[in-house]
């Protein structure tokens, strides 16, 4: 077992904690089926009440707990982050601890164009924007309908002129769902300097309906991809980087491929995971997490959380991915009810 140095700690499989993706808000605007299908989150669902959410100062000392642990990037998510009112002042807050190297924010994008100047302003850095089809038909079907895809691209528009880039595009694929557009996704934004980026459709959650069959395996679009462009890898950025990066040859851009179902990069993951409540989580298919909020809310020290945090860190052995089909054939269904997405920001 590699525990690491009391400042910095590493868990079970010497994997460091470096990155930190906190969810501000459950709440989506959107319904897409394979996080937040309509059909279950009706208009009278009950999400997180605002008491039991963290507030921006507690968010922001929990942030600099982490920090002090190693983290070197934040990531605001949601569900959808730009829901709160008080979203500019968490990002200001956390803009300004000592020792962050990155700060970026997750959306749908609708209701970026009136808000990316203020949230540049605020500290943001970067922004990565959900965005599965530029089919507005498709768009609709993978959105529960809930807006228009006009709105989005204003809102990458607004975010560029902000200076809140590289902005980076995730999409997730669906065999039979979105596949045959990806080509026209990536023309879309050739050129542009932003960075499409492919995920595998994950079993992230319960509620999706997950089929590996509807899995189309990053090596296939590599492949498509390549015959319409030709492209070539390039090295990662940093350790522990998800995606897989190539390059068009001409020059026009850059792709990502995230590819949890068929290359599982549990190896090399370095994220935690704090939902809106302050529940922590080490996995993004975790069974269960630890309620920071009540601790903090107790009137823990920073010392007694950056303690209990380097514990839990120490003590991670997750590697979901790389054991998918051994759980699934294994876990019992009391044991196998995986903590949502819209929870903890994908």
């Amino acid at each position: 077992m590699v525990s690491g140095s009391p400042k910095y700690p590493r868990d079970t499989r010497g994997r460091s904690l470096r990155d930190l993706r906190i969810s501000v808000i459950d709440r989506c605007n959107f319904r897409c089926p394979y996080c937040m299908p309509a059909e279950l989150f009706t208009e009278d669902y009950q999400f997180i009440a605002k008491e039991l959410r963290l507030s921006a100062e507690e968010i922001e000392r929990l942030a600099r707990v982490f920090v002090a642990l190693g983290v070197e990037k934040l990531r605001i998510t949601g569900g959808e982050p730009l829901l709160r009112p008080d979203i500019a002042e968490i990002v200001q807050r956390l803009s300004a601890i000592p020792g962050l190297a990155d700060l970026a924010l997750t959306t749908n994008a609708v209701l970026l164009a009136v808000q990316a100047e203020a949230l540049a302003s605020a500290g943001l850095q970067r922004i990565t924007v959900s965005l599965d089809s530029v089919d507005e038909a498709v768009f609709a079907r993978m959105s529960g309908g809930r807006a228009d895809l006009g709105r989005v691209l204003e809102g990458i528009e607004a975010a560029a002129e902000a200076g809140l880039s590289p902005i980076k595009i995730n999409a997730v694929v669906q065999r039979g769902v979105n596949d045959d557009g990806v080509l026209d996704l990536l023309e879309y934004f050739r050129g542009t300097g932003h960075i499409v980026r492919f995920i595998e459709y994950m079993d992230v959650g319960n509620r999706n309906g997950w089929l590996l069959d509807e899995v189309v395996p990053s090596g296939e679009l590599v492949q498509r991809i390549g015959a319409r462009w030709p492209i070539s890898p390039v090295g990662a950025q940093y350790p522990g980087e998800v995606a897989r990066r190539f390059v068009f040859d001409d020059g026009l851009g850059e792709i990502g491929f995230i590819s949890s179902v068929t290359q599982p990069f549990c190896g090399g993951c370095n994220r935690a995971r704090l939902s809106s409540d302050g529940v922590l989580y080490t996995c993004l298919f975790a069974t269960r997490g630890t309620d920071l909020r009540t601790v903090l809310r107790s009137g823990a020290g920073s010392d007694e959380l950056t303690d209990l945090v380097a514990a839990l860190w120490r003590a991670r052995d997750d590697r979901y991915s790389e054991l998918r089909s051994q759980a699934a054939a294994q876990q019992d269904e009391a044991d196998s009810k995986k903590v949502e997405m819209y929870r903890i920001g994908g």
